[in-house]
C-alpha cells in the first residue's frame, strides 16, 4: 500500500487516463461529473431486456484440462494428464540466450513453446490481465505473452505479460516496460487500450508459454493454468448500491504489513509496503498453505510473522520494483499444493457475498482518501486487503494488513463506501486531479480440486 496518496504504478496508468480524457475534453467531449451516473468512454452499451440483469463488463477464460493442453500449436511441450493436468517439456524446440537485465547475467536456455487457440472476448475489451499457475523447479522458468485482435481488424504484437519463476536464483521475475503499438500499451501487469474513447476495442486474443530449462537437463516448468481476464468497465465514479445478502465471516488468519516497517528493504522498501503479499499470506494459510522450516530459513530469527517476508521476496518484480504485481501474486499462491489463484474483476458485493458463502474469501484492489473509507485511519494510492465476511447489515469485514498489529486486522468496514471506493473507474485524489480506480479487481485463490458448491460459486462469478 501507498500511504498519504504517495505515487503507486497505478498512477501511471491513471496519468494516461487523465491525458485521454484532457483529449477528449478538447475535442468537445463533455466532462464525467464527479456525482453522476456511471459513464463510459466508448459507445454507449445498449441497455439490457426488461427484466434481465446487465450483461457482465468481465470475460475471464483459462486453459486448465488434458483436452485444453491438447488443444493450441505445440513446439516441443506435451499435455500431463492427471489429478492436475498440465503442460510441460517433452522435447526442446530450440535453444535461446536470455540477459537478465536485473542482473546483467547471460544464460543459455533450451525453450519450448504453447500457443492457445483464439479466444473471442465476450466482452470486447479495454484491458487484459493474464494470470497463471505453475511449478518452476530450479533451472527452469517460464514467460507469458499476449497477442490480440482490435475490432478494426488489426493485430497487437506479441506482448510480455510476464517472465516469472518461483524462486530468484535462476532469473529475476519480472514484468517488461517500454512495450507499445501506439494503440494500447503494457502498464506493468495490464494490457490498456491507449484511447478507450475512440471506441477502440481487443475483440480476442491468444496467449503463448514458452518454457525455459537449462541446456542438456531433463527438467521442465509445468502449468497447471494460464488465462486471461478481459474488461470494458464503463468510467464512473460511483456505483450503484447493491442489496445485503449472506452474513458469515470466515476464519483466515490475520497479518499485518506494518510490523514488518523496514524489514528487507531490498523487497519494495519493507512491509509499509507489503499489503499484497501480507493479504496473499493470509488466505493461502487459510487454505492450509504452511511454509517449512527450512523455507523460511533466511528470515532474521528476530522477526515476528516470517511467512509474510517470505511471501514478499517471492512475489516481487524487479522491475516494477514492488510486490503489488497482480499476477505474481496469484502464481506464487499457487505454488502451494493444492492451490490455484487466478486475477479478474468481480461485478459487485453480491458476487463476493457469493464467494463467501461457499467458503472463498477474496483480495480485492482499492484506492482512497482517508475521509471515503470510515475507520481505515488513513489514504492510499493503491491497497490490497482480505474480504472475509459480511456482517448482518451487510457491511464488510475486511482483514486490512494496513493495520499496526495483527490483532487489529479485523476491521468492519461500511458496505456503500467500500463498494464504491472498490468497483469505481474514477476517483479525486488529494490534489483534485481525476485519477484511475481498480473497477473492482480482485484476486481469488481457492483449491485446485473445488467442491460441488464452490465450482458452483466461482462460475457464477465468471470463472471456470
Amino acid at each position: 500500500m501507498s500511504r498519504a496518496e504517495q505515487p503507486s504504478r497505478r498512477s501511471v496508468l491513471a496519468a494516461a487516463v487523465a491525458a485521454a480524457a484532457a483529449t477528449a475534453t478538447a475535442a468537445g467531449a463533455a466532462p464525467a461529473l464527479a456525482a453522476g451516473p456511471a459513464v463510459g468512454t466508448g459507445p454507449a452499451a445498449p441497455a439490457a431486456p426488461a427484466g434481465r440483469a446487465p450483461a457482465r463488463p468481465v470475460d475471464y477464460r483459462a486453459w486448465t484440462t488434458y483436452v485444453d493442453w491438447r488443444g493450441g500449436e505445440a513446439h516441443g511441450t506435451e499435455p500431463v494428464a492427471g489429478l492436475r493436468p498440465g503442460l510441460r517439456i517433452a522435447a526442446a524446440a530450440g535453444t535461446t540466450d536470455y540477459t537478465d537485465p536485473h542482473t546483467g547475467r547471460t544464460a543459455s536456455w533450451e525453450y519450448a513453446t504453447w500457443t492457445s487457440p483464439v479466444h473471442p472476448l465476450t466482452v470486447p475489451a479495454t484491458e487484459a490481465v493474464a494470470s497463471w499457475n505453475a511449478s518452476t523447479p530450479a533451472g527452469t522458468w517460464l514467460q507469458v505473452e499476449l497477442k490480440g485482435t482490435y475490432s478494426d481488424g488489426t493485430d497487437t504484437p506479441w506482448y510480455v505479460m510476464g517472465r516469472w519463476a518461483a524462486g530468484d536464483q535462476d532469473i529475476r521475475r519480472t514484468s517488461v516496460d517500454g512495450q507499445s503499438d501506439g494503440r494500447s500499451t503494457i502498464w506493468t501487469d495490464t494490457l490498456s487500450v491507449d484511447a478507450p474513447a475512440s471506441g477502440l476495442r481487443l475483440v480476442s486474443y491468444r496467449l503463448r508459454l514458452t518454457l525455459h530449462r537449462r541446456p542438456g537437463t531433463a527438467l521442465t516448468p509445468t502449468v497447471w493454468r494460464v488465462g486471461a481476464m478481459g474488461s470494458d468497465v464503463p468510467d464512473r465514479f460511483t456505483v450503484p448500491a447493491s442489496t445485503p445478502g449472506v452474513a458469515e465471516e470466515l476464519a483466515v488468519p490475520r497479518y499485518s504489513q506494518e510490523i514488518h516497517r523496514g524489514q528487507y528493504p531490498e523487497y519494495d522498501n519493507g512491509g509499509e509496503a507489503w499489503c499484497s503479499p501480507t493479504s496473499s499470506q493470509m488466505i493461502v494459510e487459510y487454505w492450509g498453505g504452511r511454509l517449512t522450516a527450512g523455507q523460511l530459513a533466511w528470515v532474521d530469527p528476530a522477526y515476528a510473522d516470517p511467512q509474510v517476508c517470505h511471501a514478499a521476496r517471492y512475489t516481487y518484480d524487479y522491475q516494477y520494483a514492488g510486490c503489488g504485481n497482480w499476477p505474481f501474486n496469484a502464481a506464487y499462491a499457487a505454488t502451494f499444493p493444492g492451490l490455484q489463484g487466478v486475477v479478474t474483476r468481480l461485478a459487485s458485493l453480491t458476487d463476493l457475498e457469493t464467494l463467501i458463502a461457499a467458503g472463498i474469501p477474496a483480495m480485492t484492489s482499492q484506492s482512497f482518501l482517508k475521509t471515503e473509507l470510515t475507520g481505515a485511519g488513513y489514504g492510499t494510492s493503491g491497497h490490497l486487503m482480505t474480504v472475509i465476511g459480511f456482517t448482518a447489515d451487510g457491511d464488510v469485514i475486511a482483514n486490512d494488513p494496513a493495520s499496526p498489529d495483527d490483532a487489529a486486522v479485523r476491521r468492519v468496514y461500511r458496505r456503500r463506501e467500500f463498494e464504491n471506493i472498490w468497483l469505481r473507474t474514477k476517483r479525486y485524489n488529494a490534489s483534485g486531479k481525476v485519477v484511475s480506480g481498480t473497477g473492482g479487481v480482485c484476486y481469488l485463490y481457492f483449491p485446485a480440486r473445488p467442491t460441488a458448491h464452490q465450482r458452483m460459486a466461482l462460475a457464477a462469478v465468471g470463472v471456470r
